[in-house]
This record gives C-alpha cells, sequence and structure tokens, in this order.
C-alpha cells in the first residue's frame, strides 16, 4: 500500500493503494504506523500519492458494510492517524499529486506544507456533499490555515477548488508543473528546513504547532459514537448510496 523514497534526509511515503489511495481501515493502520516509524528515523516526510490522484478520502464502499462497532473504531482509527500527522514530531509536506477530495484533503491540511500539481484536479472539504458533519477539531485546522471566515465558506458549501482557487485560498501553498516537480518541490520545502539549526527550528516549530498536537485531546468515546449517528442516518446512508452506485456504474 506504501512505497517509501529516501531523499537524503527526507523520507517520501508514497501512497500505492489503486485506483484512488481509498482510506480502509488497512490503510489507515499502515499510514499511522509508517508515519510513526519513519518520522524516528529521518528528519522531515514527504506524503505523496500517484499521478493524478493523492487520495480520494475515505473508502466508502468498506465503511457501507461496517456495523456500529466496526464504524465507531473507524472513526477512531481515523482520527488518530490525523493526530499522528497534526503532532508529528518532525516537519511533514504533502505532494498533492491529483484529486484530493475530503479525507484527502483533511490528511494534507494536517501538515506543514503543501505543494499541489497544476492540472484538472479537485481539492476541499466537501464532506457536507455526501451528508458528513466536519467535526469541530477538523473545522479548527482549516480555520487555523485560512481563517474563519474563509473556513465556514468552503465548510459549509463542501466546496471544492482547482488548484488555482486552493492556492487562492490558502489550502495549498505552492504549485508545481506535473508530478515529478510536485514530489521534488515538496522534498525541496523539508530539506531547506533540515538545513535550518536543528534545535531552534525543532523548538519554535513546536510552540507553534502546539494547538496541533493537542487538536484531539478533547476527542472521547462520545464524540465517536456522535459522528458514527450522523454515519448512519437516514439522510447520509441515502446520499452515500448514490455515491456508491455512481462508482459501481463507473467500475462496470
Amino acid at each position: 500500500m506504501f512505497e517509501f523514497m529516501e531523499h537524503g534526509p527526507v523520507c517520501e511515503i508514497r501512497m500505492a493503494h489503486p485506483p484512488v489511495n481509498a482510506m480502509s481501515p488497512d490503510f489507515i493502520d499502515g499510514l499511522t504506523t509508517a508515519l510513526r516509524e519513519k518520522a524516528g528515523e529521518y528528519r522531515a516526510l514527504v506524503l505523496s500519492g500517484q499521478p493524478g490522484m493523492f487520495s480520494a478520502g475515505l473508502d466508502l464502499i468498506t465503511l457501507s458494510r461496517l456495523d456500529r462497532e466496526g464504524a465507531g473504531r473507524f472513526w477512531g482509527q481515523f482520527f488518530g492517524l490525523l493526530r499522528t500527522i497534526g503532532a508529528c514530531p518532525v516537519p511533514i509536506a504533502s505532494a498533492i499529486t491529483g484529486h484530493s477530495p475530503a479525507g484527502g484533503a483533511v490528511m494534507a491540511i494536517h501538515g506543514d506544507y503543501r505543494v499541489m500539481a497544476r492540472g484538472d484536479w479537485k481539492i476541499g472539504l466537501n464532506e457536507v456533499q455526501v451528508g458528513l458533519v466536519v467535526p469541530q477539531q477538523i473545522q479548527r485546522v482549516l480555520a487555523r490555515l485560512v481563517g474563519t471566515h474563509r473556513a465556514e465558506r468552503l465548510l459549509v458549501a463542501g466546496a471544492l477548488l482547482t488548484p488555482e482557487g486552493a492556492l487562492e485560498a490558502g489550502l495549498i501553498d505552492e504549485l508545481a508543473d506535473g508530478f515529478d516537480e510536485t514530489v521534488a518541490r515538496a522534498v525541496a520545502w523539508c530539506k531547506l528546513h533540515t538545513s535550518l539549526p536543528p534545535n531552534a527550528m525543532s523548538r519554535t516549530r513546536d510552540i507553534i504547532r502546539s494547538d496541533m498536537k493537542s487538536n484531539y485531546d478533547d476527542l472521547g468515546d462520545a464524540d465517536l459514537e456522535a459522528f458514527s449517528e450522523v454515519w448512519f442516518s437516514e439522510e447520509t446512508q441515502r446520499i452515500v448510496g448514490q455515491v456508491l452506485e455512481r462508482i459501481k456504474k463507473k467500475a462496470g
């Protein structure tokens, strides 16, 4: 599901779970483990996808088959991954190599820096469009990145943006041409930071990102149960069912 490329002091973790790097329970566990292990071995990390696809987000097919108990575990895994990215002890840049809706965008905004490939791609937190409520923890991260007013506009509409629109909104930090340059620019950003005095850089980063480290401290079982309730609501199940039908038709 993952490939690892060494770029000197930087490790690139490339998501390789075709066709769309959908986030199943196994995928989430594997990525969480990889991030933790590589953060202990390298001075910075790059999270990348495949040409034309960073991650399409949650694996709705697998998620639709879970009962309430299984869904609760899944949301716990997902938020655990976000906590791991947000609290990563070393800088982490996302090389957004293509489409990055919903969970893909959520992963990216939890890191330090985002480079996105130019092209006919979309990125955004479009959860509302599929009947999901964006949890307050994720809303806080987006507001931290783009400002409260712009976050409100993006979240409530479930907006999907072009790479240029995402740059204008502050959702990403930089545009690049093509897959290779997108990865190279993310690696270059990481290497710039690994070239700085390590103690000063790390301690300054720890201070400014202290809110990211504590962002999920208030997440409890009641929150996971509440999110599961939304998932199993009539509205959400109806819309997700429509999405799954479109996926089946496209696959067939």
